[in-house]
C-alpha cells in the first residue's frame, strides 16, 4: 500500500496546529488554528474527499490521533466523520496503551519499532516496484514527528500539501532537517480562492538533484 502524508502547511514550511488553538503548543506556538481562514470548501474539500476515497487506513502519532478521537465520535452522522470513525487507524505512541484506544478501530503499533510495523504494513500489498499498484493507500494526517520520522526511512509515496498563503516564523516542520536533498515531483497544483496551493508531490528520481 502507498503512504500518502495530508498536511496544511504554511509558507514557511510549518504544519504545527492548523485546526485549534489547544491542538499543540509545544515550543510555544501561538498560531493554533491558523489555516482556518484559507480553507475554500469548494476546491479544498473535494481534494480531502479524494484522497480519503482510496485510503484503507489511517497512521497517526499519539497527540494527533488524541485530537482526532476528542473531535470525531461526535460528529457521528455526517458521511466523512463516519468514513473517519469506521476506518483502521494505527496509532504509533510509546505512552498510551491498549485500554486507551477508545476511538472505534484504532490500534497500537508495536512501541519498540513502530516504522518497522508501518513498513510491514505497506510492503503487505504494494503493486509494483515504486508501492504505486492497487493496493489502496494509509493516510497520515498532521502527525509531524511520526511523518518526519517516515519520510526519513524513505517510507512516503506521494505527498498531498495544502500551502496557505501565511508565514507563520517557527514551528513544527513536516520534512526532517538532516541537509539530504529529497526531490519531488509535481503531479496535479490547483489554487484555491483563498490562495491556497493544492499541491500533489512524489518522490522523482535521484539523478533530479542538481550538481
Amino acid at each position: 500500500m502507498r503512504i500518502i502524508l495530508s498536511d496544511f502547511m504554511s509558507l514557511d514550511g510549518v504544519v504545527q496546529a492548523p485546526g485549534g488553538p489547544d491542538e499543540d503548543a509545544d515550543g510555544g506556538f501561538q498560531h493554533g488554528g491558523w489555516s482556518h481562514p484559507y480553507f475554500d470548501m469548494d476546491a479544498m474539500g473535494p481534494a480531502i474527499s479524494e484522497v480519503m476515497e482510496g485510503t484503507e487506513a489511517l497512521l497517526f502519532g499519539r497527540r494527533t490521533w488524541q485530537s482526532m478521537a476528542a473531535a470525531w465520535p461526535e460528529r457521528a452522522g455526517d458521511p466523512f466523520a463516519d468514513r473517519m470513525n469506521e476506518i483502521p487507524k494505527h496509532v504509533a505512541s510509546r505512552t498510551l496503551g491498549p485500554d486507551d484506544m477508545t476511538w472505534t478501530n484504532s490500534s497500537l503499533l508495536p512501541a519498540d519499532d513502530a516504522i518497522g510495523a508501518i513498513r510491514k504494513l505497506r510492503d503487505a500489498d504494494s503493486g509494483d516496484a515504486h508501492g504505486r499498484g492497487d493496493g489502496g493507500c494509509m493516510q497520515v494526517m498532521g502527525s509531524p514527528t511520526l511523518a518526519a520520522q517516515l519520510i526519513s526511512a524513505g517510507l512516503v509515496d506521494e505527498y498531498r500539501l495544502m500551502i496557505e498563503p501565511i508565514v507563520l516564523g517557527g514551528g513544527k516542520r513536516l520534512f526532517p532537517d538532516d541537509g539530504q536533498a529529497r526531490p519531488l515531483e509535481l503531479v496535479s497544483v490547483k489554487v484555491a480562492s483563498t490562495g491556497v496551493h493544492i499541491c500533489t508531490y512524489r518522490p522523482a528520481a535521484a539523478a533530479a538533484v542538481p550538481s
